[in-house]
């Protein structure tokens, strides 16, 4: 039962879970070299946009904001305030958890029976899956909530596999610390407690630790229901504008053939190998809601047209499972063995030539060029507003610096006495976010915006008698106020299409007091 390698190293790579030791070692290596990816891209390029919003959140920490939970926030100021205001610092924690859940693919795998083969596959599969790297690789909630996901997967495994109901109450936790994280979280929920319904383990529902676990998770959310109730339910105006004027719309078809090239074409055997294992295999049939959670999760992101990367967190499962259904085809018969090891290498070459696509490992001119020589990030497109030279990912990385930095020049040549009252008026909420982590070493005041959860912060003590307005929809803006003068263009060939050519004007003798004329600035998008 080994391969040639296993032979001479006297490792049996098909024998079902094998040693603790040899998963620990072997997965804890695969983790490392994950992290190790992750640490040699995580300081180039810039900030992604969502990294400064997210900081500006972490400044004004509450149980909700308009626009998510408030766990990204709680991160955001805890690694600020732990690590520090690096990129490293901050980025630390999604690296973190996404080499977490490598591990726990592999974990996962030899939980189902899988040997160290087996392993080996579901984790190299998350290891070079390139939206994972890609989510990992800054601070945002798309990063933690795989880990959120795999983790819960991991406990329902356990409970299956006979431990005690009480860990239910576990799965409550991190459920409910997930939906803290973000409130898709809520379509795992369902759909797993769903798929209990359809096979053989619905004896579950019958357990009142379940329905105390689900107790627990509804505990940990309440804050942030009620904070949402009590400001209106913003997250759903920001849910339907984004299906409205930002998200790219797709269809069933492309929706699933996204799924393919977000995890790699050539891993698609993988995680439909464990589809089929647990609707086909004898040994996977108790597992089978899993396969159902899966359907029932695509379903319901199909039909409530949610980006394509919305299903993503389930994928480690599937993983697990597929790499546990290879093991046993491809070690079923001796002379399929040696294409269980090519297979295997085909993961880890295409892995690394994609690599430059999930992690910013090359100069960005370097890095345009080989996109045109594997155009992979062209066929993915995630908003209307799309640039040409570098994929959406990494144009949002790009100007921040030399935005805050033009922006302090126009305020520093204003007259003195008019400074202490000038706002700073951005567009939207990276815009903002940019002038709120620079600007305290350039010497200017924080930004106001009617962008998101800037809009609640409101326009402070601002009259608007003088307001630097830049960024975007500041054409349109520049018009409730009677003496407008343009004094900057921002420009940044890299940048999105939204931050290129952004107008910076000097506005004074605004139609009405900013107090006044803050709902105009309002776009919840």
């Amino acid at each position: 039962m080994t391969s040639p390698q296993g032979e001479r190293s006297g490792i049996d790579w098909a024998t079902p879970r094998g040693s603790v030791r040899g998963s620990v070692l072997l997965l804890s290596s695969l983790a490392l070299l994950r992290l190790l990816i992750q640490f040699a891209g995580i300081q180039h390029y810039g900030w992604f946009r969502d990294e400064l919003y997210y900081m500006a959140c972490g400044e004004h920490l509450a149980w909700g904001y308009v626009d998510q939970p408030p766990l990204i926030a709680l991160i955001a100021w805890l690694a600020r305030h732990v690590f520090g205001n690096s990129m490293f610092a901050v980025r630390l924690l999604p690296a973190l958890a996404g080499a977490a859940v490598v591990f726990l693919a592999g974990w996962i795998a030899r939980e189902f029976g899988g040997g160290l083969f087996g392993q080996l596959i579901a984790a190299l599969a998350m290891l070079f899956a390139p939206a994972y790297l890609a989510f990992d690789s800054f601070l945002s909630m798309n990063a933690f909530e795989p880990l959120f996901w795999t983790l819960c997967a991991w406990i329902v495994v356990r409970l299956v596999k006979g431990d005690a109901p009480a860990l239910w109450l576990l799965f409550g936790a991190v459920a409910g610390i997930g939906l803290e994280n973000k409130h898709t979280m809520l379509v795992f929920g369902f759909a797993i407690v769903a798929g209990l319904l359809i096979p053989d383990e619905r004896r579950f529902l019958y357990s009142k630790w379940l329905w105390i676990g689900g107790a627990v998770a509804l505990a940990l959310f309440l804050p942030n229901v009620i904070w949402e109730a009590r400001h209106g339910w913003p997250q759903i105006e920001v849910v339907r504008a984004g299906q409205e004027y930002k998200n790219y719309p797709v269809g069933p078809v492309r929706f699933f053939f996204e799924q393919i090239l977000f995890l790699q074409p050539v891993e698609l055997p993988v995680w439909l190998a464990g589809l089929v294992w647990f609707f086909v295999a004898p040994e996977g049939k108790r597992f089978r809601f899993f396969g159902w959670a899966y359907l029932i999760v695509m379903a319901i992101f199909i039909a409530l047209h949610g980006k394509t990367y919305y299903p993503l967190p389930i994928y480690p499962i599937l993983m697990s499972a597929g790499g546990l259904a290879l093991e046993k085809f491809f070690f079923a018969r001796q002379r399929r063995r040696w294409i269980a090891w090519a297979y295997g290498t085909v993961i880890v070459i295409a892995g690394v030539l994609s690599l430059p696509f999930g992690v910013p490992l090359l100069p960005v001119d370097t890095f345009i060029g080989y996109s045109q020589i594997l155009p992979y990030s062209r066929t993915v497109k995630m908003e209307r507003d799309a640039t040409v030279a570098l994929p959406q990912l990494y144009a949002d990385m790009f100007g921040w610096d030399n935005m805050a930095a033009t922006v302090a020049r126009v305020y520093r040549h204003l007259p003195r006495q008019e400074q202490q009252s000038c706002a700073i008026l951005a567009g939207n909420y990276g815009e903002a976010g940019a002038i709120d982590y620079y600007g305290p070493a350039l010497g200017i005041p924080k930004a106001i915006s009617g962008h998101n959860n800037y809009f609640l912060w409101g326009p402070r003590n601002y009259s608007g008698e003088c307001a630097i307005l830049f960024g975007e929809n500041a054409d349109r803006y520049a018009r409730l106020f009677g003496e407008v003068q343009l004094v900057a263009t921002i420009t940044d060939r890299y940048a999105m299409p939204s931050e290129q050519e952004v107008h910076v004007y000097v506005c004074r003798q605004p139609s009405a007091p900013l107090a006044i004329l803050w709902p105009n600035f309002k776009m919840m998008i």
